[in-house]
């Protein structure tokens, strides 16, 4: 876990805080090297994720908030139980002590600002720390500085007004505009908390150091809640939770959607170029989560989510993605920075919603289906939208697209054309069970036949013995796992394609590429394997769902709670953006559905 000669630390060293708005990444060596002030797509205040340890040409450093104990220290880090403050054991030659980690809450929820709180106990002995705080210059566009305001010191980066909070044991040993550097000597049965305050064109308030600490406790305590009413009763509780909690970080509060994962341009293959901007809500990825979550009985936040979801389809049509404050956002832009272990481009924006999908299609009307199952209704604005995007879906199956993977080349990708089946069939059901008008409810039937023919007509490859990627191809594509929990027609073939991709995409025993050629570019897709964990589990096939599930666990078991988009087979090296809400919520349903199995089946 110790950082390279450039100053990146193991993506695998690095655990998540949020609070309905943010997401923090702390590394197990103490430092904050991730943090968007004040919302989860905002500019980073923290950026030495993406930068290292190096200034860059222009002078601007890496931004970190980093706190260490002196002299060698042996390093334990857990969350607490059903909750995301995060706890961390340090043992050093002089005693041991405790840092506790929290993205405030409070009793009325999301606090109006930003604040990050560290509390740092010593148990035993006496222990010496370094404090630094390097404020990020946003790869040198911002040149931050400090400056008093009556007794506050206060921090400014851009439009980030801050303030670093500390007890009158912490020494301040050196300052600069863009960095504070500090230490601090605490024996047995001491603690002190240090924190930072921030907001972006607002009025700050400066909460006492007490109400803080308070607050680590309080913030615990809601999360605790929170998971108090999930109703579990089952030997997997612990790791089913411990999903839920990391998707919860993903979940934008101020508007109800759920991004993808909480960071940018965390590479897919080391130097590689497959680097991108995931703080987006995606309709598969937020579709996927509400499902999961309804299956665990989590409402509130499943119903603002789709309704989100719902409003802006409405407003925007069939889009891949979505900002997080709702609307389109096109634009890309290349962050001039090395990139995590030198990997470029580093990118803000994401052109895939710019792109079609007929996925969009499947996913958003599973979603509502699941969400009728649990016996909830659909409004009849939502309903009439739906109905369009049924009527758009049978007018565009026909079309290529650029598939669930969102590819550069347009192809009749057999998983977009079962999406298309899955919409319509889920369309055909919404409209028997009084959800959706009945108008065009033969037609939505008719055309749902119609693609079924035409994909077994067309992607099947009796050499290959498997529903290929797209017709005029031997790819395949480990997205076709899918198509069993989407109850796709043709048992025999499902099968017999989930042999295929074990023997073609499988790496390591347990692990999958996402599609032929990717052991060439990127990492083995961590939803993929769960997402074969379901499948085999919902055809019967119980013993090698287990088995899989099992391997699966060993490995991420060794995580501290968060999950990464992939994995390296070869040497265990975490990939991709982190934490993924594909990867949670992939191993959040595998874990249901194999506890729906009776044991020996």
């Amino acid at each position: 876990m110790d950082r390279d000669a450039d100053g990146f630390l193991p993506l695998k060293g690095y655990a998540a805080l949020g609070d309905g708005r943010a997401v923090a990444l702390s590394g197990v060596d103490g430092a904050i090297d991730w943090w968007c002030v004040p919302n989860m797509d905002s500019p980073p205040l923290f950026d030495r994720l993406l930068v290292g340890a190096d200034p860059l040409e222009n002078g601007a450093r890496p931004g970190h908030f980093t706190i260490s104990a002196r002299g060698d220290t042996k390093v334990t880090r857990q969350y607490r139980e059903d909750s995301n403050v995060l706890e961390t054991r340090l043992q050093t030659n002089g005693g041991v002590a405790v840092l506790t980690e929290s993205l405030n809450s409070s009793t009325a929820g999301r606090l109006p600002w930003a604040e990050l709180a560290r509390r740092i106990e010593v148990t035993e002995g006496e222990v010496t720390f370094d404090i630094a705080l390097q404020l990020s210059h946003r790869s040198g566009r911002r040149s931050p500085y400090m400056s008093s305001t009556g007794p506050h010191e206060t921090f400014h980066v851009g439009p980030v007004l801050g303030m670093f909070l500390h007890g009158d044991r912490v020494t301040v040993t050196a300052r600069d505009d863009d960095r504070m550097d500090a230490e601090l000597t605490l024996t047995a049965g001491e603690r002190e908390i240090v924190a930072i305050v921030a907001g972006s064109n607002e009025p700050l308030v400066v909460p006492a150091l007490a109400d803080i600490d308070h607050r680590i406790d309080l913030s615990d305590q809601e999360w605790r809640d929170w998971c108090h009413e999930i109703a579990l009763d089952t030997p997997d509780r612990s790791f089913l939770l411990r999903q839920a909690l990391a998707l919860k970080l993903l979940i934008y509060s101020p508007s109800g959607a759920i991004a993808a994962a909480a960071t940018t341009s965390l590479p897919e293959r080391i130097g590689g170029d497959k680097n991108y901007d995931y703080r987006f809500a995606w309709v598969r990825d937020a579709g996927y989560i509400i499902a999961s979550f309804l299956r665990l009985g989590i409402k509130a936040e499943s119903k603002a989510a789709l309704t989100w979801l719902l409003n802006q389809l409405c407003a925007h049509g069939t889009r891949v993605c979505f900002a997080l404050e709702g609307g389109v956002t096109e634009e890309m832009e290349e962050i001039p920075v090395p990139g995590y272990r030198n990997s470029r481009p580093v990118l803000r924006g994401n052109r895939a919603a710019g792109q079609h999908q007929h996925g969009v299609y499947g996913d958003i009307f599973e979603t509502v289906s699941v969400f009728t199952q649990a016996g909830n209704l659909i409004d009849p604005r939502s309903a009439e939208t739906l109905s369009h995007l049924a009527d758009e879906c049978a007018d565009r199956w026909k079309e290529k697209d650029s598939g669930i993977w969102e590819l550069p080349e347009l192809q009749h990708y057999t998983m977009s054309k079962i999406s298309c089946w899955q919409a319509l069939n889920r369309a055909v059901q919404l409209a028997d069970a009084g959800q959706l008008p009945t108008t065009c409810r033969d037609r939505w039937s008719r055309e749902r036949d119609r693609i079924a023919q035409w994909i077994d007509a067309n992607c099947w490859d009796e050499d290959l013995g498997a529903y290929v990627m797209h017709p005029g191809t031997k790819k395949l594509d480990a997205a076709l796992i899918l198509s069993v929990r989407f109850e796709y027609d043709g048992r025999a073939r499902l099968e017999k394609t989930l042999d295929a991709i074990d023997h073609q995409l499988g790496a390591g025993g347990h692990l999958h590429y996402r599609y032929t050629g990717m052991d060439q570019e990127e990492g083995c897709f961590l939803a993929c394997s769960f997402w074969m964990v379901e499948a085999r589990s919902l055809l019967g096939q119980h013993d090698r769902a287990r088995a899989l599930m099992n391997n699966l666990r060993k490995t991420v078991n060794t995580m501290p709670g968060i999950m990464p988009e992939m994995i390296d087979p070869g040497s265990g090296e975490w990939l991709g953006n982190m934490p993924q809400g594909l990867s949670h919520l992939a191993a959040l349903q595998a874990t249901l559905t194999l506890l729906n199995t009776p044991e020996g089946a």
